[in-house]
């Protein structure tokens, strides 16, 4: 005969698969996204985890198993839904795979205990923020940022950096303010901005790809830290603002210089006097973000993109690069740059080896020579 104890475990257990159960209904049906979902359960019932985030930390396929089981044993209505095989079948496992409902780290040696952590797969790097509650952008984060991407740029084998978030609820609420008021010295708040400002722009003039993955709110210096990226991937749940006039300051990461070029000056002016937040659909519709998808998908979405674009012509990219950026100082200069970025590559082993893998309907080899 069971104890008192292990009939509460198992009525514990079947109320929790039963919540996982009604939370993947929900999300296939499209009435929330999985941080709703999570998010909800957590402030709404008390959960101390969302079902989805608890389904992770399980794994996935052992929540499959366990709903296999109760399904034949207790109720029909415990069969495991669609989405939960389906992230089976595509290895999404959990905490355990590094992916299942939510992404989650997996360090390089060295970067586990960082508050801005480096994964490297292949010629693709990951730099998750992971400073909680907040992922605010601290002095200290900043430079560990930095020292993130002083180490992808000194990895000839890295192409692509995808900057992503460890936090399931939050991308980067935006710098620290309480770090900015400590500064009594208009030097030193000049300083950081400088320094912030230096590592943003080596961004865009890097030869990296650099992909931002918001999977949540992204304010202020969040929100400027993604676009300083080459591409922007948003999941459904993702917010998106320049918070700072309510505080009586302005954008000081580039807030007032990349909006306007991305979203439209009238907008861009719009966001940046009202602080009000668009959600990830109006940032598609302005620019703000190449692509939206469902919140559990952002990830794979953004190392989809990440595998395409280590996969181009690397002297092909980085002229792009330098040509597009060259397009701030007017449509002249733009061209001048163009006209020599297109001769420079066009003489290069790769553009060789480009046309002739076109030509012969092959894939071209790149040596980036």
């Amino acid at each position: 005969m069971s104890t008192a104890a292990e009939q509460g475990a198992a009525l514990a257990q079947r109320l929790i698969l039963k919540a996982i159960v009604e939370a993947c209904l929900v999300l296939e049906e499209g009435v929330s996204t999985a941080r709703e979902i999570d998010l909800g359960m957590m402030a709404g019932a008390g959960f101390p985890s969302g079902p989805l985030a608890g389904a992770d930390a399980w794994g996935i396929d052992t929540v499959v198993a366990e709903l296999e089981r109760m399904a034949e044993e207790v109720d029909p209505e415990f069969e495991p839904p669609a989405i939960l095989r389906r992230l089976v079948g595509q290895g999404r496992l959990g905490v355990k795979s590094g992916q299942g409902f939510y992404p989650y780290p997996r360090p390089d040696e060295g970067y586990g205990d960082k508050k801005v952590q480096l994964e490297t797969r292949g010629n693709i790097a990951i730099a998750w923020l992971a400073s909680p509650p907040a992922n605010s952008l601290s002095p200290d984060v900043i430079g560990q940022l930095e020292d993130v991407w002083r180490a992808v740029e000194n990895d000839p084998a890295v192409r692509v950096l995808v900057i992503a978030s460890a936090n399931q609820q939050l991308f980067c609420a935006g710098a620290d303010i309480k770090a900015f008021t400590k500064m009594e010295q208009a030097a030193d708040v000049k300083a950081l901005i400088s320094k912030t400002h230096r590592l943003l722009q080596s961004f865009e003039a890097s030869d990296t790809v650099t992909i931002a993955a918001v999977n949540a709110p992204a304010y202020g210096g969040g929100n400027e830290l993604l676009m300083a990226c080459d591409l922007r991937v948003a999941a459904q749940s993702a917010v998106f603002g320049q918070p700072e006039i309510d505080l009586g300051i302005i954008p000081g990461f580039g807030g007032t210089q990349r909006l306007p070029r991305l979203v439209g000056y009238a907008k861009a002016l719009e966001m940046n006097l009202t602080g009000q937040p668009i959600g990830a659909e109006t940032a598609y519709e302005h620019g703000l973000v190449n692509q939206v998808v469902p919140d559990h998908e952002l990830f794979d979405a953004a190392m989809l993109w990440a595998r395409k674009l280590a996969g181009q012509a690397p002297l092909a990219v980085a002229a792009t690069k330098r040509a597009m950026i060259a397009a701030g100082g007017g449509l002249d200069a733009g061209i001048a740059a163009e006209e020599r970025e297109f001769t420079s590559v066009f003489m290069t082993e790769d553009a060789k080896e480009g046309i002739g893998a076109f030509l012969g309907k092959r894939s071209a080899r790149w040596q980036s020579r």
